[in-house]
């Protein structure tokens, strides 16, 4: 009788541990159970790695503002005139300054109607003010659709589930420098192209440029834009915080309030990091 219970509890353990396993690793397409939160990087849990920082769908810790549905129209504060009005200062020969455009934004937003439409009307100009405010630092005034010197940088940090196509490197692109092959991957996924073997895309097409900087910007930062914009700065460059690099803090804050200005709402507090 016991020999019977143990094998019985032995397959049982087993059963479980399999189950376990498998919404682990069915989660990297996000198809958790409502109980369980779809980590930073598409597998499926409920502790602080999959519920914390980055967490991109149920209980989230930290979740960003509830919404999604204010009422705000993106497109009337992401006007042709401020759009222009960045794009206009970009110097030089620049690669990105007619491949940026607010159509291509308008287009990329359709697949991430949370954005700018969260919390209060004020709350939605922050946002956006933040988006592209690191946008523009990140870009030159979109100038730039590859990092500077990037192609000498590889970005690869293979792991099993986050492998590297050697042919190919991870280096920053798009609007928010997209970097890393975990994220070219991550972001393929959820917007349907190849991030491990094709990551030049987000350098080629301006839609997916922008729908791969909004994904960062859920993923990554939209919890925390209602602790401040230094709290931004930190999600998306944190090396920049601590006194390490205080010129492009400074750099990212002037823009930040000179776009809450434009959208006639106060910057509020904890600017910098």
């Amino acid at each position: 009788m016991t020999r019977l219970f143990t094998t019985q509890y032995i397959f049982l353990a087993t059963f479980l541990t399999g189950i376990i396993a498998g919404a682990l690793v069915s989660a990297q397409n996000c198809n958790c159970a409502p109980d369980l939160c779809c980590s930073k990087h598409g597998y499926c849990g409920s502790d602080n790695d999959y519920c914390g920082e980055g967490c991109q769908g149920g209980p989230c810790y930290n979740a960003a503002p509830s919404g999604g549905n204010n009422g705000v129209s993106v497109a009337d504060i992401v006007t042709d005139d401020f759009f222009n009005g960045i794009t206009n200062q970009a110097t030089g020969n620049c690669d990105g300054k007619n491949f940026y455009t607010r159509s291509a934004f308008l287009e990329a937003l359709k697949s991430y109607s949370a954005f700018g439409t969260s919390g209060s009307g004020d709350d939605s100009k922050r946002e956006i003010a933040a988006f592209f405010a690191h946008a523009t630092h990140e870009t030159g005034y979109f100038c730039h659709k590859e990092e500077t010197d990037g192609r000498n940088n590889n970005y690869c940090e293979s792991k099993p589930e986050y492998p590297c196509n050697p042919n190919v490197a991870y280096f920053g692109r798009g609007p928010l420098q997209l970097t890393w092959n975990y994220n070219y991957i991550n972001a393929g996924k959820n917007n349907e192209f190849d991030g491990l073997n094709n990551p030049d895309i987000v350098a080629s097409d301006a839609v997916v440029s922008f729908k791969t900087a909004l994904w960062y910007w859920k993923v990554n930062v939209q919890s925390v834009t209602n602790q401040g914009f230094g709290a931004t700065i930190r999600a998306i460059n944190s090396i920049e915080c601590n006194g390490r690099r205080p010129d492009a803090v400074n750099s990212r804050v002037s823009l930040y309030n000179s776009y809450c200005s434009k959208f006639g709402v106060a910057p509020g507090d904890n600017l910098g990091c």
